[in-house]
């Protein structure tokens, strides 16, 4: 799948770059014990660590408000998705299983300070995905079921239109245990050299992978 960072948000933020991975004959299940431990035990490490410090006292929740403001985004009324997660455990409101791939999904996006989205690329439609910020016209069901409106936020869309952002993403591309293939986006830090991204987005792969099985290619982009 071909995809591309369009010139408008490359101007806004000339350090943007995401990292993409796709995955192929996957098996997504309920997740097993060891990543359901894991994720339960980050994120008390995480509770514990709030106690001393401030949401944007981590590096990744700090440049990612920066980037929301730049590209016209209000912080304050959407946040990354990676904030949302890092809010709710500040209240003991722990992230519960959903089910292997999205638990993945959270258990990096937390380690790494950064929003990450995962697709069933069955789902989507056509060969080509755009990463841009959003027009009054875009506008999808989240997967909390709420409609949201993507103006003047990044978002990533098909030939159908957008489908994912790093805010929430969409009911339609969700994955779950029928997903065979899917498409996975990592919101990098734009302090990130390309080879620290690279680097990440390997780790993130091979355990996912381990889990699931199947193959899968893995880039930066920007």
């Amino acid at each position: 799948m071909e995809i591309n960072i369009l010139p408008s948000l490359k101007k806004t933020i000339p350090d943007f770059k995401i990292g993409v991975i796709e995955y192929f004959n996957i098996v997504v299940t309920d997740s097993p014990q060891m990543v359901k431990g894991r994720l339960q035990l980050f994120q008390e490490n995480i509770y514990f660590d709030l106690e001393e410090k401030g949401f944007y006292d981590y590096e990744g929740l700090r440049e990612w408000k920066t980037i929301f403001k730049k590209v016209g985004t209000d912080p304050n009324r959407y946040r990354p998705s990676v904030e949302s997660l890092y809010r709710r455990i500040k209240k003991q409101n722990y992230i519960g299983t959903i089910n292997s791939a999205a638990d993945i999904n959270n258990f990096f996006s937390l380690q790494y300070e950064v929003p990450i989205g995962i697709y069933d690329i069955d789902k989507l439609t056509g060969d080509k995905v755009e990463i841009k910020v959003g027009t009054s016209s875009d506008e999808y069901e989240a997967i909390n079921g709420r409609n949201v409106s993507m103006n003047q936020k990044i978002l990533s869309c098909d030939s159908q239109g957008a489908f994912g952002s790093p805010i929430v993403d969409s009911a339609r591309s969700g994955v779950t245990t029928s997903t065979k293939n899917a498409l996975q986006l990592i919101y990098l830090k734009p302090s990130m050299t390309s080879s620290e991204g690279l680097e990440l987005i390997q780790s993130l792969k091979n355990m996912f992978i381990q889990i699931h099985g199947g193959t899968a290619e893995a880039t930066v982009i920007g």
